[in-house]
């Protein structure tokens, strides 16, 4: 018996020892936080000692009585939320994409992947280009598109990267790993500074930001403002990176990219301090009754256009992987409706389009046309 049980203490110290392996060493997981850096981010309004934490009580009805249901609520008839197809994206067009410093144009490649230029520079924000977008998880959430990883070859020279929170389907390892070298500098949340360095970024090409830090890239002010959201790529780094959005401003134009966010009073603060807004790309899917407070409905998202003082507004956060249990055109169709009813002005260019100010191609309903 004895001999048994010492078996059986063998195998499970192997599991815990390989379980622990695979936390440290695949870099998937990014960087871990240190002593040091806990000890800086006290001077930040937002860290509570502990963690990073958000403007109001902020929390997700998600409990081991409940995690069962929705785990099989969620690989359920996964394939009837999608798209039957894959959808089309437009080929990448370097004629159509020159460097003008007196416009402002953008791509947005799916979800919440967006390439812009402004005054010249071409910004990349939330670069996640990989084929899955839960890469340490059993099951694949595939991209609705085929893998677009081979854009990042097309693309021109990246004068910054801009990242709005450390999640899989905002900070793609894979992404990093064809990025780096091609990339001028890195803007990214407090926290997230470790995830890069772990990936080979150099640290002189980081900067963290706090809430309402601005920083300038040749000539366009950038500020890192607040969201409702949270962080962590594993089991126990939960609230250790920010997360927000960002604002982009030159004399020309003025653009909003909110990132991950419950709705919130820190859209009309937003709004009131650097508004109003060319274009505003709003979160637009992936919500559920369950996590309210860290993802908008889609009719909160319009208010959120209007509270920010949007002239155009454009959903983001939809078009390419199944992350919730609605139909992946429910974000879309509530928040055209919801729009119209109230009469804000919105767009929806296709994946891949490229949208110069004040183009209209972008209000072609085109996800319409997909089953």
């Amino acid at each position: 018996m004895n001999a048994i049980f010492s078996m059986i203490l063998i195998l499970i110290g192997s599991i815990l020892s390989l379980s622990v392996g695979y936390l440290y060493l695949n870099p998937q997981f990014g960087g871990r936080i240190s002593a040091e850096e806990k000890e800086r981010y006290t001077r930040s309004a937002q860290w509570d000692g502990d963690k990073f934490v958000n403007q109001t009580t902020t929390v997700m009805d998600i409990s081991l009585g409940t995690l069962p249901g929705l785990l099989k609520a969620n690989f359920t008839d996964k394939e009837k939320r999608a798209p039957k197809q894959a959808l089309p994206l437009e080929r990448f067009d370097s004629l159509a994409w020159v460097n003008d410093t007196s416009a402002t144009r953008f791509i947005w490649f799916g979800h919440s992947t967006g390439l812009m230029q402004m005054a010249g520079k071409n910004l990349l924000i939330d670069p996640m280009f990989g084929a899955d977008a839960s890469p340490i998880a059993p099951f694949q959430t595939k991209r609705y598109s085929d893998s677009t990883l081979f854009i990042l070859d097309r693309l021109p020279a990246i004068d910054a990267v801009f990242i709005t929170h450390d999640h899989y389907d905002h900070l793609d390892y894979d992404s990093f790993r064809k990025l780096n070298g091609k990339v001028g500098h890195f803007y990214v949340p407090l926290g997230v500074k470790r995830h890069l360095l772990r990936w080979g970024i150099a640290s002189d090409k980081i900067t963290e930001l706090d809430w309402w830090d601005a920083a300038s890239v040749a000539g366009i002010d950038v500020t890192f403002v607040p969201s409702r959201h949270f962080s962590g790529r594993g089991l126990s780094d939960r609230g250790e990176s920010l997360w927000g959005g960002w604002v982009f401003s030159t004399a020309a134009s003025r653009v909003y990219w909110s990132g991950d966010s419950g709705y919130g009073e820190h859209f009309k603060e937003i709004g009131a301090r650097l508004g109003p807004f060319d274009w505003a790309f709003l979160e637009c899917g992936q919500y559920n009754k369950h996590w309210h407070h860290i993802h908008m409905y889609p009719e909160e998202s319009v208010q959120a256009a209007i509270d920010v003082k949007a002239k155009t507004s454009i959903p983001i956060h939809w078009g390419a992987f199944t992350l919730s249990l609605h139909d992946w055109k429910d974000p879309v169709q509530r928040f055209s409706a919801e729009a119209e009813r109230r009469g804000v002005p919105i767009m929806m260019p296709r994946l891949g389009e490229v949208i110069q100010a004040p183009d209209t191609t972008g209000q072609t309903y085109w996800w319409q046309q997909h089953e």
